[in-house]
């Protein structure tokens, strides 16, 4: 990556981002678990019932507002669910289709409280519905490509400079719900 760049992995939990920021990391660039700076940063709550690790944005963005000003900018990946709302340059969002989320929630052992608040969340566009398209980004969709077609997808991105998409081909499940 040109231009020392801080990117957003994002997309409803189970949608590939881990296994896109493994792959990404093994080939070389810096990738950052926007979990592991929470808990580096004292910005994340205990276990609670489902699973989930609650993480105070407010505070978390506050401070590391003030880390990236005390460090020089890396190319930097944030991997995280919640990568969008922190100060990145761009947006990679991960989208997979409702019915095949749902069965890797049902593998992970998810809640049904907990699976269906995650697959409304990507039914209804995810993580579109905070971002400022005033940043480039592009989406990708882990149920029809590998992760390694993602991954060649996002270096081409980057080689191309990071254009932003044309956001009227963002994926829309409800249209898409019977196939």
């Amino acid at each position: 990556m040109r231009g020392n760049r801080r990117v957003a992995l994002t997309g409803t939990p189970g949608t590939g981002k881990s296994s896109l920021a493994k792959m990404i990391k093994e080939n070389g660039m810096i990738v950052e678990s926007l979990e592991d700076i929470a808990i580096r940063l004292s910005c994340i709550d205990d276990i609670e019932e489902d699973g989930a690790r609650p993480i105070d944005i407010k505070k978390l963005r506050s401070q590391l507002e003030v880390e990236w000003l005390e460090r020089p900018q890396l190319n930097t990946i944030i991997d995280g669910h919640l990568s969008h709302h922190f100060q990145v340059d761009c947006i990679v969002i991960l989208r997979c289709h409702p019915k095949i989320l749902e069965n890797r929630y049902r593998k992970r052992g998810y809640t049904s409280e907990k699976i269906s608040e995650n697959i409304e969340w990507e039914i209804l566009g995810g993580p579109w519905n905070e971002i400022s398209l005033e940043k480039a980004c592009i989406e990708f969709d882990s149920s029809e490509l590998t992760t390694k077609q993602i991954f060649d997808g996002f270096m081409s991105w980057i080689t191309d400079g990071f254009k932003p998409m044309d956001t009227s081909k963002v994926i829309d499940w409800i249209t898409r719900m019977d196939e």
